[in-house]
């Protein structure tokens, strides 16, 4: 029986970061133990809650305080106490829960031939964020994803965060959603927080394959890795992960050992993973770089909007929460409020814009660790009648905005796809993006949209001007981003792609039996 704090298994994976007042060389990493107690999860599931319970304590406890001999000590002897009651309890019991739920799944493995034939599949989603709950892009992809894949008849579960002002269970466009509070729900380092978060889903996962046995496990980032890998391998289910994005895309390298760390992570759900999918060619070329997964693992399906979709109201959107002047054409940009997004370099285009007195107005949305930062930059560079951060915005607002804007622009440094600027295509609008990564790949320059330069300011001011003076050409090439948008990216061929996907897993996997 592995060591329940520093598993044999995990002795080259712990690595040290800074909590609170403490040193990175003080405290091992205690998220690194998570995979295990999920694990453990599987097999004896209110046991291991309360004893993960006593964890949370004492990981609390280290947290916020310098480590000392007779933390170690207590360290030491809680170690020793869980480890040979996990022991006990799974050397002594002839019959648990884990075997019950395998004994069901090899059940419905021995007629998977059956299975095969079905024309609809039960799907288990794994996601750390989902609407209403949206931080980036990532909510917004598996919810298009679930929905469209609900139409098409497929019995879809999504395992997520929940909330005090949402339910526990819901159905959301036929998607049947399930909400869930991190055991250590208050805990205010992320990393622990997530670490709760991944055994509160598996512990819900667990509670589901009671009565219900799943086609496959989808999930979603790293950030719900710990439980989809325990997952897969406790319930002898088939993976798919879909990597949105990557720690050292993010950060342009790896640096810090907390980057490190999710690094590290980010490479065993991608090693442990069925089939890992991806949504651009910049990103398939990242993943094959990074990770060096086979080749035939990999599977590029590209993101999609909903175009079926109606219209937002018609909203002013130069009302008193923005204190701007309605005649101004209006430039939107939105998107999270993090540096790979490119927001400095629209704010110095605004100055630039400003001082060849264009009669413009910058629109940006969006919540982030940046936010303020922002802001605060715009006052520093008076460009207060000129720019305004307006936080966060629903999808009708947005939707709102994106009718009444002239064109929208996202400068981003890091963009694995882009989901923000197909919307802004699929509203009929000259749409301007960074020549990088999923980016480049979704706009042809001076056709469908315009490309730009990375943290180009100047390059951005010019991009814009074109469009301002040119409005003939400006009309035509948003005509042509959505024709372009409506054929080639939306939920539709992205569900049938990932069908396919599932269906071919499922074949190989009775072809090796």
């Amino acid at each position: 029986m592995n060591n329940l704090f520093l598993p044999s298994n995990m002795n080259n994976d712990v690595t040290f970061i800074n909590y609170g007042r403490m040193h990175e060389e003080d405290k091992p990493q205690i998220y690194s133990i998570t995979d295990t107690i999920v694990e453990f999860l599987m097999k004896e599931t209110k046991i291991m809650t309360q004893l993960f319970q006593e964890w949370i304590k004492l990981s609390t406890m280290l947290s916020n305080y310098p480590l000392s001999e007779s933390y170690l000590s207590q360290w030491r002897w809680m170690n020793s106490l869980l480890s040979e009651t996990v022991k006990e309890i799974v050397e002594t019991k002839e019959e648990n829960e884990f075997e019950r739920i395998a004994d069901k799944n090899n059940a419905a493995e021995n007629s998977l031939e059956k299975q095969l034939t079905k024309e609809h599949l039960r799907i288990l989603f794994l996601t750390w964020e989902f609407p209403p709950c949206i931080v980036g892009g990532l909510s917004r992809h598996v919810h298009g994803l679930t929905k469209s894949l609900a139409k098409k008849g497929h019995e879809i579960h999504v395992i997520t965060t929940g909330s005090d002002t949402l339910p526990v269970l819901e159905k959301v466009d036929n998607v049947i959603v399930h909400r869930v509070h991190p055991l250590n729900v208050s805990e205010k380092d992320f990393l622990l927080w997530i670490g709760g978060l991944n055994i509160a889903i598996a512990d819900k996962a667990a509670a589901l394959l009671t009565d219900k046995s799943f086609d496959c496990i989808h999930s979603h980032d790293w950030l719900v890795g710990a439980a989809a890998v325990s997952l897969k391998k406790n319930l002898d289910l088939p993976l798919v992960t879909t990597i949105h994005a990557t720690e050292y895309g993010r950060n342009n390298g790896i640096y810090t050992e907390m980057q490190r760390f999710i690094h590290g992570k980010e490479r065993q759900l991608v090693e442990q993973s069925d089939r890992v999918v991806v949504c651009s060619n910049f990103m398939q070329e990242e993943v094959l770089k990074l990770f060096k997964p086979t080749v035939h693992k990999l599977a590029t399906i590209p993101n999609g909007i909903d175009c079926e979709r109606e219209k937002g109201q018609a909203i002013n959107p130069f009302s008193a929460e923005n204190d701007m002047d309605s005649d101004r054409k209006m430039i939107f940009s939105i998107g999270r409020m993090v540096k790979e997004k490119g927001f400095d370099t629209l704010i110095e285009a605004a100055a630039i814009l400003k001082g060849l007195g264009a009669n413009i107005c910058f629109i940006i949305a969006g919540k982030g660790p940046m936010l303020e930062v922002y802001r605060r930059k715009v006052v520093e560079m008076q460009l207060t009648d000129t720019v305004r951060f307006i936080g966060f915005i629903d999808d009708d607002k947005r939707d709102a905005l994106l009718e009444l804007c002239e064109m929208a622009v996202f400068p981003s440094i890091y963009e694995p796809f882009g989901i923000v600027a197909l919307e802004a295509m699929k509203a009929g609008k000259p749409t301007i993006v960074s020549n990088t990564g999923g980016l480049k790949g979704i706009v042809q320059h001076l056709e469908t949209g315009l490309l730009i330069e990375p943290e180009n300011s100047k390059n951005v001011a010019e991009q814009i001007m074109l469009l301002l003076e040119n409005p003939e050409m400006a009309m035509e090439i948003g005509e042509n981003g959505k024709k372009a948008i409506e054929s080639q990216y939306n939920w539709k061929l992205a569900a049938a792609e990932t069908v396919y996907l599932y269906n071919n897993i499922l074949q190989n996997r009775k072809h090796h039996q």
